[in-house]
């Protein structure tokens, strides 16, 4: 966590913190420890405040108040506010987003953090349903394959895919309509990028093998 941090990458080091509390749940850790973690990472988030960069304070003031940089910081929210909302129940049609065509959703962060954005203006509410509708599939199939695990170490190893994926997506879905502040994080197998695309596929390639593994000892 803290050498993620340092890079710096808030958004991918904020993961790791429900993907650990989430998989010590399942590994049996006694609810007081929990607690204890829980309690003492709320208590250290003032603390975290001072720490941060001065974007990232940027990006958190902004969430709170999308009108405090409308031309600056804010840009990218309200203009992904704006794609998603236009999109209507149909959407504008394939590659007919002026959003994005038109570059005020910028063209550096449209096919990445904010892919979700250009999909919803297109293909409107119907076409982001779809999109959220196979990434329920996605996480079932995920939780499904840690129910059957007949090892611990399996069982915990999907877990924490299946959270990794959970935060990746809920975060990504809510900072393009506003629910999260702006952190980053790309949106499973749709975002461009290599890196995360490639570490995705290994870690779906693993719930995979546990779920082939279901019946052997």
């Amino acid at each position: 966590f803290v050498l993620i941090l340092k890079e710096p990458d808030l958004g991918t080091a904020a993961v790791l913190a429900p993907m650990a509390l989430c998989m010590m749940f399942v590994a049996g850790i006694p609810m007081r420890i929990m607690f204890f973690l829980i309690l003492a990472g709320l208590l250290v988030l003032p603390v975290g405040w001072l720490v941060l960069g001065d974007y990232q304070k940027d990006r958190l003031m902004v969430f709170i108040d999308p009108q405090r940089d409308p031309l600056g910081a804010g840009w990218n929210m309200m203009q992904s506010m704006i794609a998603v909302g236009s999109g209507g129940f149909s959407g504008k049609g394939f590659l007919e987003g002026t959003q994005n065509i038109l570059g005020f959703l910028p063209r550096t962060v449209a096919p990445t953090d904010f892919i979700y954005s250009v999909i919803a203006e297109e293909t409107g509410f119907i076409g982001s349903m779809i999109v959220v509708g196979l990434y329920v599939l996605l996480l079932l199939s995920c939780i499904r394959a840690a129910g059957v695990a007949t090892e611990r170490f399996g069982r915990l190893l999907a877990v924490g895919v299946s959270v990794m994926l959970f935060c990746h997506i809920y975060v990504n879905l809510g900072m393009t309509i506003g629910l999260m502040p702006i952190t980053g994080l790309p949106l499973p197998l749709i975002s461009y990028g290599g890196s995360f695309m490639v570490s995705t596929m290994a870690a779906l390639g693993i719930v995979q093998s546990i779920y082939a593994r279901r019946e052997m000892r």
